[in-house]
């Protein structure tokens, strides 16, 4: 990405989980459920995939196990971009 011009803000969500009213502003108007980290163990323990938790459950389970938001999160102006998406990364 750096070679491509853009300047990148790296967080350690390990060590700096994002907050729910972060994740709120992350998601926004957008569908949560593609937040959600499909590999994560509580997201397959749970079935997500059929049976994803309501909104402001997700959110929470995310701001407490940060491993269950799909990475990388690519942030440009308003255009999100999650997980590997070169189409979507060769938008912004």
């Amino acid at each position: 990405m750096e070679r491509h011009g853009f300047q990148l803000y790296l967080r350690d969500l390990g060590k700096n989980r994002l907050s729910a009213a972060e994740l709120e502003k992350l998601i926004g108007r957008r569908d949560y459920t593609e937040f959600l980290n499909p590999r994560n163990q509580l997201y397959r323990d749970n079935d997500m995939k059929n049976n994803p938790p309501p909104r402001r459950a997700a959110i929470g389970m995310i701001a407490d196990e940060p491993n269950l938001l799909r990475r990388p999160v690519i942030v440009r102006g308003k255009r999100v971009v999650l997980g590997f998406d070169k189409d979507g990364m060769a938008e912004l």
